[in-house]
């Protein structure tokens, strides 16, 4: 399965059946989280067959059967959340890759990992990772000329990376973002709502898989 494939595929998945997961394929999985920790100075873990860490009413209520866990944890800074958005996407997709499912979950309680943190190590978010009940359901998105702006005729590099961005998980499915493509560059923006930083980090990873990183230049940077 491609990364695109992987990206059309992947749905958020909140049952899962409580199969344990093979040893080669956590393997693979923690060798994507060992990766992106490399690249982005970031801590994040897996956390595996510990359906206890996370046992409040609202971890059973709304991901029954979950036992294993990602938990993107980086330093504090201004930059943590859009970071742990753009490679915790990363990772969700090599699961889906590796026939995994996942889920988004900003709700769930931290608590229980502060004293396993480094000094000023933060918790950005957690996703519940195994096998899922079922692969998920599609959602609604909103058309492309509310999501984009472009100076000219839309390059199909841009366009493919719209089609991409537009399947990203986002809180509460809001979309609350924008890719404006002018003088050659693409800026992509959040356009408010919760959790925006660490949409934003996931929809710019989209993107850069769709319209491929060699296509273009963020920016801002």
């Amino acid at each position: 399965m491609t990364t695109i494939e992987a990206i059309q595929k992947r749905h958020s998945v909140r049952r899962y059946t409580g199969q344990s997961v093979e040893n080669a394929v956590l393997e693979a999985l923690q060798a994507e989280v060992a990766a992106c920790n490399v690249e982005s100075g970031m801590n994040t873990r897996l956390v595996i067959d510990d359906p206890e860490t996370l046992n409040g009413f609202l971890a059973k209520r709304m991901f029954p059967g979950a036992k294993n866990y990602i938990v993107l944890v980086g330093n504090e800074s201004a930059s943590l959340e859009e970071k742990a958005g753009y490679f915790g996407e990363r990772i969700v997709l090599k699961a889906q890759q590796l026939r995994l499912n996942t889920c988004w979950a900003a709700m769930l309680s931290k608590k229980a990992y502060a004293a396993k943190l480094g000094k000023d190590e933060s918790i950005a978010i957690i996703i519940p990772f195994g096998y899922g009940v079922t692969p998920g359901v599609s959602r609604k998105t909103k058309p492309m000329e509310a999501l984009c702006k472009t100076d000219g005729d839309m390059p199909d590099w841009f366009r493919s990376g719209m089609e991409a961005a537009m399947l990203a998980p986002t809180a509460r499915n809001q979309q609350k973002f924008l890719f404006t493509l002018q003088g050659g560059k693409v800026k992509a923006e959040s356009t408010g709502g919760s959790l925006s930083k660490i949409d934003l980090g996931i929809v710019k990873y989209h993107f850069e898989i769709g319209a491929g990183a060699e296509n273009f230049t963020w920016a801002d940077t």
